[in-house]
């Protein structure tokens, strides 16, 4: 019995490693607090409170109105369940009753009633209040409702706050529903910023010292619900150039082994064709990227250097006194459960060779772990061709999906804006072209009022 009791007691403690180097905080389900519930609902705030006050007006009207609409919704279903079930129950006495207190949908403003009627059951006549402290209190009761019924929304949703490059921040409703490049679309609207495809919505790990490119595809809510409770990373909304480098020099990534006067020659054409060649066919084709890394053994500061090959399923490498064929590669790691993070100053926080490091690890995965693998590159170009090959070998062509619906919005946009940009043509006086392409004399704008015409030519000249 002693024995069975040991063993229990030694897993239990192999669990609770495991747990801790996923990021997780086991707690009694008694500790969970509201201001803890709360936590699960906003992203870059102390509490849900606080997040909600920073949302804007129009942005929380249009959080109650979707909670509103959630509402009506679970109503509706409750009504069709409690309607089934009362003709079930008649169906099996053989009896009618009368179908008594089905609820119908509530709308926002009876929510609102209700909040305020079951907060106060007799109120008393207060004074009207000035329109600037109205206005106060009708946000402060909004988040009051915002703040019960988030909890009951069927579609989880979180209060965002992404920074800015100058320092500043907004504040976003983000729902489980939208993917990074729906909210990259809402910041365009809200920055007024270019619609350039090199935008990106970043994650910040202070703790590691690392950054990743959220990809467009990804749900966002779903990466940060893996943030620890207490965790100090942030979102940042920012350029990078690099995001689609893949797909603009695929040269750079297929043709690594060629010298860079040949790299740099290649014509649009040839790159076309590198992409389709590679993302067209039956399967998609990663570029053989193979090279010297250094490795950060486990447990240990040293950084050992071994000879690292790519492969569609993850990264290998060459054990001591093998070769590089296929037989004798042994798996370094699989990318089905691991993102690749970029690093800054490893060479100070882990006595890396270089700057130019980066991390595999589990999204779960919030501070330092055994389960961490740290590779360093010689130099910037290097780290460049394994961090957007590595992206390429885990998402595929989904990747290139994304790279291709960036350029078409960025043109859609760019068109728009163009045609918008256009003086309006007045439909009464339709503009006359002569053959020879130039617009008639009578067509063309009038002079502003202080307009002084140009002397003829030789005039002053005594000619």
């Amino acid at each position: 019995m002693d024995d069975i009791d040991s063993m229990f007691t030694d897993l239990l403690g192999e669990m609770d490693l495991l747990t801790q180097s996923l990021g997780y905080e086991m707690e009694p389900s008694e500790m969970s607090s509201s201001s803890q519930r709360e936590n699960n609902f906003s992203i870059g705030f102390t509490d849900l409170n606080e997040s909600l006050n920073e949302l804007e007006d129009h942005d929380l009207d249009a959080l109650m109105a979707d909670l509103g609409s959630d509402l009506a919704e679970t109503e509706e279903r409750l009504s069709a369940t409690k309607t089934g079930h009362v003709h079930t129950q008649q169906h099996k006495s053989g009896y009618s009753t009368q179908q008594q207190n089905v609820r119908a949908p509530i709308s926002l403003s009876q929510m609102s009633t209700l909040a305020s009627s079951s907060s106060s059951p007799s109120p008393e006549p207060t004074k009207p209040l000035p329109p600037g402290e109205a206005e106060a209190q009708a946000k402060t009761d909004k988040i009051k409702l915002a703040l019960e019924k988030l909890k009951e929304a069927k579609v989880k949703k979180l209060v965002v706050k992404v920074m800015m490059s100058d320092g500043s921040s907004k504040t976003l409703m983000v729902d489980e529903r939208q993917t990074v490049r729906d909210v990259l679309d809402n910041l365009f609207e809200k920055t007024h910023c270019d619609y350039s495809m090199d935008w990106s919505l970043c994650e910040t790990n202070p703790e590691l010292q690392t950054e990743r490119a959220f990809e467009d595809h990804e749900y966002l809510v779903e990466p940060l619900s893996a943030w620890t409770r207490d965790s100090k990373n942030k979102i940042i909304f920012l350029l990078r150039p690099n995001k689609y480098l893949f797909f603009k020099d695929p040269q750079i990534f297929y043709l690594w082994k060629k010298d860079q006067k040949h790299i740099n020659e290649i014509k649009e054409r040839h790159k076309e064709l590198l992409i389709k060649e590679n993302f067209d066919g039956p399967s998609l084709i990663v570029p053989d990227l193979e090279g010297l890394l250094y490795l950060r053994e486990d447990g240990k500061k040293s950084w050992k250097r071994r000879y690292f090959l790519l492969r569609a399923s993850g990264i290998y490498y060459v054990p001591k006194g093998k070769t590089k064929t296929s037989r004798d590669l042994a798996c370094f790691i699989q990318f089905d459960k691991v993102n690749i993070y970029t690093t800054t100053d490893y060479k100070q926080k882990y006595k890396a060779p270089t700057d130019f490091c980066f991390i595999l690890k589990h999204p779960q995965i919030q501070k330092e772990s055994q389960y961490i693998r740290f590779l360093c590159c010689d130099d910037e170009h290097t780290l460049s061709l394994w961090v957007n090959s590595i992206r390429v070998a885990k998402y595929g062509a989904i990747l290139y999906k994304n790279y291709q619906m960036a350029v078409r919005r960025a043109s859609t946009i760019s068109s728009t804006l163009h045609l918008t940009s256009l003086p309006a043509s007045s439909p009464s006086t339709p503009t006359v072209h002569r053959a020879n392409g130039h617009t008639s004399q009578e067509d063309l704008p009038e002079p502003p009022p202080d307009f002084i015409p140009p002397h003829p030519p030789g005039w002053g000249s005594g000619v």
